[in-house]
């Protein structure tokens, strides 16, 4: 199924100790990596300080663009469940200075509740 997500677009999780030796470089002091996901070659990052969006680029992947909105950016989010039918869940992130939400759809096996509960505590 991890397979058939990454062609429909769906993020999965990833083990955030397998991601540290790679962002550790862009880390502040004193800033973790809470929780990860991976769309295959791009990925969400969650730290208890921002969120990182890696995009991977070009067809060796050796270009990358990191992006970071902290949570101080944040002004709503809001997650939706899958349904009975669909095989999805979605996050919206609306930042301030942007009139439209950043999307993400992540797999069913995700737990949406947990990232939204996670996002509460760091912004309420």
């Amino acid at each position: 199924m991890g397979l058939i997500n990454h062609l429909l677009g769906n993020a999965t999780e990833v083990d955030v100790a397998a991601l540290e030796h790679e962002f550790s470089p862009i880390l502040c002091e004193g800033e973790v990596l809470e929780s990860a996901y991976s769309l295959i070659r791009d990925k969400w990052v969650f730290t208890n300080k921002r969120i990182i969006m890696l995009d991977v680029q070009g067809m060796t992947g050796s270009k990358r663009e990191y992006r970071s909105i902290p949570y101080s950016s944040i002004v709503q989010f809001s997650v939706e469940t899958a349904g009975t039918l669909d095989d999805d869940c979605e996050m919206k992130i609306w930042v301030k200075g942007s009139e439209f939400p950043i999307k993400k759809e992540f797999s069913r096996k995700i737990d949406v509740k947990g990232i939204q509960r996670s996002l509460a505590s760091h912004l309420l």
